[in-house]
């Protein structure tokens, strides 16, 4: 029987307040989407199909009832690295092989972060091969799955150890103020991170070739002349050797911005769709969202840091989870690991500041492009990638970072001359 004290029931208080609330939200959602389920939305009755409709309507619900079961489990797994001692556990095991202190708090984390990838294994292997398998989209083979793994967990371990290593010498040697120190050091880190993934990182899991010429590639090169855009390049990815999704985004920055294309996308949609739907992603860059939501993020990694640094001093903090050990390597990754169950709370702002950036990317393409084509292009992405059209309205400003598809269409209909 574990004894809870004050501090750790408050913990417990909220770990279930959050429960719930995802439980909640999760249980309108599923009931509103099968509210909806024999009957397509009137604006999309003559676009999408009624088995498409119920296609999205059941791998949405799908989805959610797996997803309550799976985050049973990472509540169960989290009670058990906290108040059931597994942090401590592990940290008995890692100085047991009498290492310096800062390998060992490197060690300690690198553990931490292998021992937390093996635990998601299970929702890893149920989403790609059962629920994505079943609604014919995942197209990644074992051999992919594992590959990928290996060659993520190398990667992290390259780029995890030296970042893990930094902070904690930061945190060990320059006193007081070290977490200034650090939210500089992580910053910069960031940074160098974005500008070398394009060129370094993305092409150990994908293969990117350069847009053919045709009628996509001239429409999209006197898109960007005529919204004064520079790029490094147009760039087709594979994304069709693991799943049946589409996309398109950006990628690095500076001189070194790239516009990638899922080849799915491609495949997809016609000319005048692909322009559309990239005349919206430059919308993002050209409202400074992107710069606006790296500020965000250097803002928030700031403040995340000051406040360890004022709980690593406290003794309740460790006792409210249920750590005995106060290292400082032990103060990191317990932040690490219990944020998310408070920062959880603010999630309808974020979505909120994100749904708003979406609107005026929209317009943006509204403005440079053809907004009818735009709809066009999101309804077959809708359908394609079987997004629910029916979603709840409370879940969906709870969690959804794009409006939901009525919402954005009608939006989208009132640029239309």
């Amino acid at each position: 029987m574990v004894n809870l004290s004050m501090a750790s029931k408050i913990f417990i208080s909220a770990v279930c307040l959050k429960g719930l609330v995802e439980a909640y939200l999760d249980k309108r959602n599923i009931k509103h989407i099968g509210k909806n389920f024999n009957q397509v939305p009137e604006e999309f009755a003559d676009k999408i199909t009624l088995e498409d409709h119920q296609k999205a309507a059941r791998y949405s619900m799908e989805k959610l009832n797996k997803g309550q079961l799976f985050n049973f489990l990472g509540y169960i797994i989290l009670i058990g690295w906290t108040l059931l001692g597994g942090l401590d556990a592990l940290n008995k095991t890692i100085t047991s092989f009498e290492l310096s202190p800062l390998l060992t708090g490197t060690v300690f984390l690198l553990a931490f972060s292998f021992i937390n990838s093996i635990l998601s294994l299970p929702e890893s292997l149920y989403t790609t091969f059962v629920i994505e398998e079943k609604y014919g989209f995942n197209k990644t083979t074992i051999k992919t799955f594992i590959t990928d793994m290996l060659k993520g967990s190398i990667l992290g371990l390259i780029i995890g150890t030296p970042l893990i290593y930094g902070i904690l010498w930061i945190m060990e040697s320059l006193g007081e103020y070290w977490w200034a120190y650090a939210w500089a050091f992580l910053s910069i880190f960031q940074l160098l991170l974005m500008w070398i993934y394009p060129t370094f990182i993305a092409p150990i899991f994908n293969k990117f070739t350069e847009l053919e010429d045709g009628e996509i590639k001239d429409r999209i090169l006197a898109l960007l002349k005529r919204v004064d855009f520079e790029s490094k390049g147009l760039f087709v990815m594979d994304a069709s050797r693991r799943s049946g999704h589409g996309n398109a985004y950006f990628t690095g920055f500076g001189k070194n911005k790239r516009i990638v294309f899922f080849d799915t996308l491609i495949n997809s949609l016609n000319a005048t769709e692909v322009e559309a739907v990239l005349a919206h992603e430059l919308g993002h860059f050209k409202r400074k969202h992107i710069l606006k939501m790296m500020i965000k993020a250097f803002v928030f990694s700031f403040i995340g840091l000051f406040i360890l640094g004022q709980l690593m001093q406290t003794t309740w903090f460790f006792e409210m989870h249920g750590v005995h050990s106060s290292e400082t390597y032990m103060a990191l990754t317990l932040f690490i690991l219990v944020s998310g169950v408070y920062t959880f709370f603010i999630t309808p702002i974020s979505s909120w500041a994100s749904r708003k950036y979406e609107f005026e990317a929209d317009e943006f393409a509204s403005q440079n492009s053809n907004p009818q084509e735009l709809i066009n292009a999101l309804v077959k992405m809708y359908k394609d990638n079987a997004s629910t059209l029916t979603p709840d309205p409370l879940y969906s400003a709870f969690y959804h970072s794009h409006p939901p598809a009525l919402t954005r269409v009608k939006f989208l209909e009132t640029f239309i001359k």
